[in-house]
């Protein structure tokens, strides 16, 4: 996957890991129940998409890693996931 294929993730605060195999973000939120919304909004989206995060929550950032660990490298599954955090962050 190129950059040119991320670019409306990188744009939108997303960045490629450093061996191009994942994209992070932070996300921000006002305090911990905004956060924790977001968690469960975008756990729902991964679930059903059978496609899980690797993130961790500290007070009112999510920190996110997507990564694809069956193919070693970033997917569309990956990209579809990104867009829908990005959505549920709103």
């Amino acid at each position: 996957m190129t950059d040119d294929d991320l670019q409306p993730l990188l744009a939108n605060g997303w960045t490629r890991s450093d061996d191009g195999k994942a994209i992070d973000k932070t996300f921000r939120f006002r305090d911990f129940p905004a956060a924790f919304g977001f968690m469960t909004r975008a756990a729902l989206h991964a679930e059903k998409a059978d496609h899980h995060p690797e993130w961790s929550n500290t007070y009112n950032r999510v920190a996110v890693r997507l990564t694809t660990h069956d193919t070693g490298g970033l997917t569309d599954k990956d990209v579809a996931l990104a867009r829908a955090m990005d959505e549920a962050a709103g």
